[in-house]
């Protein structure tokens, strides 16, 4: 029998949240499935992806995180591609659930989470990879002199103006979004990153989002350091498109993940994780 095929609206979301914590990740609670797809940043969202259904219980599900962002005078509007789980049962109508995000017009897709035979399918269907060369910043002691860093509420809202300030206000509440700014005489630098596992250890960070990228590379060593002291982080992973290059006492990783792009608009250089399940989604 062919599941029933349908957009998860908010009335879906306990049910859709509930069949990915006990089928895709426990760790995650089904509270935290719900609260990651009602983003905090204002936008229209057609759904929040789309699920199977058979006889009333959700047999598959792909979220999706939609946005509006800009690209020189233009403004797109995105669609990531998040989590996406199929019962072995019915893992044959899976693909109908990426074929009916992917059909939806006027949207320029991310997956920024591919694994395993994921990637080789969205190659297949002209998504094109992301250079995610990555290096790793040890949290080592470093001289403070030089630059401030703070994750301060009150520091953010005061240093943080134009773009910066709307990013911050966008993802201040977003669950897996961590907020720094680095600063140093008349310069600064916003950073957004998220606590990261490597090899089963949740112990690392990740940079997501950086707005000044040559003050970032020269400053990654403190940043790893105050990621440690806050968020128990050993090392801060960067990407080297994020950092405009490698970070300042860093080392570069043999491999480093996928994170894939369909879009003829989007500058693959320009990409950012913001607006994602990158920072609405703790695992």
């Amino acid at each position: 029998m062919k599941a029933a095929l349908s957009p998860i609206t908010a009335e879906d979301l306990p049910a859709v949240s509930a069949f990915l914590h006990e089928q895709l990740n426990p760790r995650v609670q089904e509270l935290e499935w719900t609260q990651a797809l009602r983003v905090p940043w204002d936008v229209p969202q057609p759904n929040h992806g789309f699920f199977l259904a058979e006889a009333e219980r959700v047999v598959g599900a792909y979220l999706a995180y939609y946005s509006d962002r800009k690209a020189g005078t233009e403004t797109l509007q995105v669609c990531n591609l998040g989590a996406w789980c199929v019962l072995d049962s019915h893992r044959h109508q899976g693909l109908r659930l990426l074929t009916t995000l992917l059909k939806q017009p006027g949207y320029e897709f991310t997956d920024f989470s591919p694994s395993g035979n994921v990637i080789a399918l969205n190659r297949k269907l002209k998504f094109t990879d992301l250079d995610t060369t990555t290096s790793l910043v040890p949290a080592a002691a470093v001289p403070r002199r030089g630059v401030r860093v703070s994750s301060r509420p009150d520091v953010l809202d005061s240093v943080l103006q134009g773009e910066e300030r709307e990013l911050y206000a966008d993802h201040r509440a977003a669950a897996a979004a961590r907020h720094v700014v680095l600063s140093t005489g008349s310069e600064h630098c916003y950073v957004v990153a998220r606590k990261d596992t490597r090899k089963g250890v949740r112990a690392f960070a990740s940079v997501l989002y950086a707005s000044n990228p040559e003050l970032l590379r020269r400053h990654a060593p403190r940043l790893a350091a105050h990621l440690f002291t806050q968020h128990s982080a050993v090392a801060t992973l960067v990407e080297h498109r994020v950092a405009g290059g490698a970070p300042r006492g860093s080392y570069r990783l043999s491999r480093s993940r996928p994170k894939m792009l369909r879009s003829d608009a989007l500058d693959p250089a320009r990409v950012d994780y913001l607006y994602s399940e990158l920072t609405c989604l703790e695992w």
